[in-house]
């Protein structure tokens, strides 16, 4: 069971804005964020709270907050014991925030508190509905310790998200969100730490407008920021293709997997051959490693929601849909080269219109019964 304690009981019911910011043993930071987070919104005149969702740290960092409450801080925390994740602990602290303007922030340091003023200012557009404070627009910079490495992975994270937002920065974890459109968002599943995105691509936000920061590097503790997460960003833009997209995203999902499928045909046919395998034994074997290849990674790729499903069955119906698609493939690939003159002399153009052909019967057949959902 999650333990929540608030350890702030003074927080007004009723403020105007909620800075949530998700921790796992960043103790140090505490202090010094807390202070300019104060620094930066006590001069708009506005009730405001800040609310600390932490993954159970165990590093101090509820002694630290209970310190920071007391020195009259209007400081909260969620403490997490059952769950773990920046986004869904971002997610948690909107959730049980008290203000009209929710901000997110990292709790590293790497975000000025004192861009967050500016945040809000921006709202004063009733258009924006999401705003970001951007490492990648006019005025902005980066720490001078920032590497290349990890501007690369920012740009390619980036240009990866480019089909659910034009933003130049949408990896940031620095932004606002009014309550009321937070309030419209579809089914909030986001994996990692780019809720952004999420919120982004979930709440339709379509005005979107960057503010220029300076990221600093962290003072204290060490980066999240992994292997792991990198792969689930990967199954994170899966997951907003397939919502946003829907079979159009299932549909690419399924021709690269045959196109590795492909490939996977032609290495196994040459090795069997260099194995001396007979011809005809040689190219059935290879069909049939591909077509179990593409079943087992269309499962847990493109098909991602039937891997509950019995696997036998599933791989028998995948196999007759197969065939199916290779019949039709063939077909019309004879029929165009035998009815139409110019396909006769373009035999390759008519191969590939069947294979397209093919893919489209498999695929429609796959996504109905093979995978088909109940």
């Amino acid at each position: 069971m999650t333990n929540i304690s608030y350890t702030n009981h003074s927080i007004s019911a009723r403020c105007e804005y909620s800075v949530v910011v998700p921790t796992y043993c960043e103790r140090e930071n505490l202090p010094l964020l807390t202070e300019r987070i104060a620094a930066a919104v006590s001069p708009l005149g506005k009730n405001y709270e800040i609310i600390i969702v932490d993954d159970d740290s165990q590093d101090g960092t509820e002694e630290t907050i209970a310190d920071l409450a007391g020195k009259g801080y209007p400081i909260s925390l969620i403490l997490r014991k059952d769950q773990r994740g920046l986004s869904s602990a971002v997610l948690r602290g909107f959730r049980e925030a008290q203000g009209d303007m929710l901000i997110c922030m990292d709790a590293d340091l790497s975000h000025p508190p004192e861009a967050i003023p500016e945040l809000i200012r921006s709202f004063d557009d009733p258009d924006i509905e999401f705003v970001l404070g951007s490492r990648y627009v006019s005025g902005a910079s980066t720490d001078s310790q920032w590497g290349w490495f990890r501007w690369l992975n920012s740009k390619v994270a980036t240009l990866l998200a480019r089909p659910f937002t034009r933003a130049k920065d949408p990896m940031s974890g620095f932004f606002a969100i009014p309550r009321e459109v937070f309030a419209k968002a579809d089914t909030l599943d986001p994996i990692g730490y780019k809720i952004a995105l999420e919120l982004i691509v979930k709440c339709r936000c379509k005005n979107i407008r960057e503010i220029p920061i300076h990221f600093c590097d962290r003072q204290f503790g060490q980066s999240k920021l992994n292997l792991t997460e990198q792969l689930r960003y990967l199954k994170h833009l899966k997951r907003l293709s397939d919502y946003k997209f829907g079979r159009i995203s299932q549909l690419a999902q399924f021709c690269i997997v045959g196109a590795t499928g492909m490939v996977v045909d032609l290495m196994i046919f040459y090795l069997l051959l260099l194995s001396s395998i007979p011809l005809m034994i040689a190219r059935a074997l290879a069909i049939w490693i591909a077509m179990t290849w593409n079943f087992a990674l269309n499962r847990r790729l493109a098909f991602s929601y039937s891997r509950r499903g019995n696997f036998l069955a599933q791989y028998g119906k995948f196999a007759v849909s197969c065939s199916l698609g290779a019949v039709i493939s063939w077909l019309i690939c004879i029929l165009l080269a035998r009815t139409i003159t110019f396909f006769a002399d373009q035999i390759f153009l008519a191969a590939i219109i069947g294979i397209i052909a093919g893919t489209l019967v498999n695929f429609s057949v796959s996504c109905v019964w093979v995978f088909g959902k109940k």
